[in-house]
């Protein structure tokens, strides 16, 4: 071990002496000079976009993309140029086993990855959507689809990349197995999210764009990544949830399966009200909303419950079907302005809680009795 330590040091030494710090000085150059390029280049598609809502959309995303390209991919083929015929760039920087890792392979390695990386964002921004529109697909199964493509692309790039540098795979079986053996004892959590999150991804038990119920917190899932799923709710915050909660607790999916939902709107009227009349206005106002809005659904159709008779008023459900989870806030607040002012316009009480006092007469003679004994 003291031996590797040492090679490793000299190896650096012979690498920083055969550095030349004037070329390195122009090479910085070059990378000031393509990211100012690069900044100018975005404050002009900046503007262009706001002249319209297409470029901003579609045209103006690509060309940022493209312009990332052409910045990264042209810091790296300048630095192989122009550093073509310096030694330092093929010289062992250090070794695995029997290899030699020079800088030109390190540089290959990381050109594979990246170039598998922007590939796969292109792919899964600019050509798959085409292909999802084409046979109609949800956004949670474009999602699915989306990060399956991204884990193959990256797996054969960093396959490909270990290949190039000159590393043996069947070298990796030993360092596998001591990666079991790492997640079997300080990895389960992550181990667990991951595998919970391919799951996910699979058995689709939550997808993107559903509405779930968490620990009675509203919210939207927006992403699920290899550790956890982020979850949007209803105030704009994020919620961030390990993939395995979604697998081991209990979790409500309102678009599971079935979108549509069912609104109870409570409703209570004072004692003396014409429950037939109570009826026909929630009914009415069910049906207006029905008018008024895309979402209410008119099958299965509106139900009144009379649920009982309470302390001070008689008790009443309406039941309304939506078919969107996402407008159950609207729609109810919607309902309750209907229904309040249908109930004024038909003199109809909406009661609130009443206590009656009795105040009963005394006897002259008690309260003679007691002044005596206060006098005294």
């Amino acid at each position: 071990m003291l031996d590797y330590g040492v090679n490793i040091i000299e190896d650096w030494d012979g690498f920083v002496a055969q550095f030349n710090w004037v070329d390195s000085v122009i090479f910085f150059g070059f990378v000031l000079l393509m990211f100012f390029i690069r900044t100018v280049a975005f404050i002009l598609l900046h503007k262009m976009e706001g002249k319209s809502e297409r470029f901003q959309n579609r045209l103006g995303p690509a060309l940022k993309s493209i312009t990332n390209w052409i910045t990264t991919y042209g810091i790296i083929v300048f630095l192989l140029v122009y550093f073509s015929e310096a030694s330092w760039m093929f010289g062992s920087i250090f070794s695995i086993g029997k290899v030699d890792v020079s800088f030109f392979l390190i540089l290959l390695a990381v050109l594979i990855i990246s170039f598998a990386n922007r590939t796969s964002k292109v792919m899964t921004q600019f050509l798959l959507p085409n292909v999802y529109d084409r046979y109609q697909l949800d956004r949670g199964l474009r999602f699915t689809f989306n990060r399956i493509f991204h884990y193959v692309i990256m797996v054969f790039a960093i396959l490909i990349s270990f290949t190039t540098v000159g590393i043996d795979m069947s070298a990796l079986t030993v360092f596998a197995g001591v990666l079991g053996v790492g997640i079997g004892f300080g990895m389960q959590n992550i181990a667990s999210n991951f595998i919970s999150g391919l799951i996910i991804l699979f058995e689709r038990p939550i997808k993107v764009g559903d509405r779930v119920i968490i620990n009675d917190v509203i919210g939207d899932i927006e992403k699920i990544n290899m550790r956890a799923t982020i979850i949007k709710t209803l105030d704009n915050e994020r919620i961030i949830m390990p993939n395995s909660y979604f697998l081991e607790e209990e979790v409500v999916n309102r678009s599971y399966g079935d979108p549509r939902l069912r609104l109870v709107i409570p409703i209570g009227v004072a004692y003396g009200s014409d429950v037939e009349q109570v009826r026909e206005v929630l009914h009415q106002a069910a049906h207006e909303e029905y008018e008024a809005s895309d979402v209410v659904l008119n099958n299965p159709p509106s139900y009144v419950n009379f649920t009982g008779f309470g302390d001070s008023s008689l008790d009443f459900e309406l039941f309304v079907w939506i078919s969107n989870p996402e407008f159950v806030i609207q729609i109810k607040s919607n309902l309750n302005f209907r229904i309040y002012h249908l109930l004024n316009e038909n003199n109809i009480e909406i009661p609130f809680p009443q206590r009656d006092l009795h105040v009963r007469s005394v006897d002259q003679r008690v309260i003679a009795s007691y002044r005596d004994d206060v006098s005294e």
